[in-house]
């Protein structure tokens, strides 16, 4: 199975307006709610072709509450996010119907501390080296010849942007420490965080 980790998860929302107009009132015909962040985009793909996956993180708040909650009604993902005292970020995008555009807002996450850090840690390191630590007993489907439905991780994806109060060295830390556990390591992110993960040597690399 795959092991996400989205340190900057988010809420996303989506509204559809028949036109985007500035300082103007609109009315939106459609909400759409969803969890966010790369990481968990990734899961949700994976999980949508059949594939078992793992997301780890942080959640906080009524925000992460209702991530959580949409993430529960997902097969073939198991939920080992690590709960914060500060509330998880939103990310606001007003779709345009008329000129097919869209405009995005994203919150800042919120700030982890260094006793949530070590939880997380602590988390991440349990995921990489205990085989059924992904939840594959929590009566889920199984896709059928699905080779990866449970056991050891088989791959490593971090993802997405560093909330305030993580070390921007955590790629390279987070990579190192898999790669000892002998898991190979996908690094999507940009900036500091990417410049500081390469040293680390990820097996994959989507900047």
């Amino acid at each position: 199975m795959i092991l996400t980790v989205t340190l900057n998860t988010a809420l996303d929302l989506t509204y559809r307006v028949p036109r985007l107009a500035p300082e103007g009132s609109h009315q939106v015909r459609e909400v759409v709610q969803r969890p966010g962040g790369k990481g968990l985009n990734v899961a949700r793909v994976l999980a949508a072709l059949g594939h078992r996956t793992v997301v780890t993180g942080f959640a906080g708040g009524l925000t992460g509450s209702e991530l959580r909650e949409l993430l529960a009604r997902e097969p073939y993902i198991t939920d080992e996010l690590v709960p914060t005292q500060g509330s998880t970020r939103r990310t606001v995008g007003v779709v345009d119907e008329a000129g097919g555009g869209s405009t995005q807002f994203n919150e800042p996450g919120p700030h982890i501390s260094p006793e949530e850090w070590s939880a997380f840690q602590e988390t991440y390191a349990r995921l990489l080296r205990s085989p059924g630590g992904d939840g594959s007993d929590d009566g889920r489907p199984e896709r059928d010849g699905d080779e990866d439905g449970g056991g050891s991780v088989d791959a490593v994806a971090l993802c997405g942007s560093l909330p305030p109060g993580v070390p921007v060295g955590a790629y390279a830390q987070l990579t190192r420490e898999a790669h000892a556990a002998g898991v190979p390591v996908v690094l999507d992110t940009s900036g500091e965080p990417l410049r500081r993960g390469l040293a680390a040597r990820p097996d994959l690399v989507k900047p």
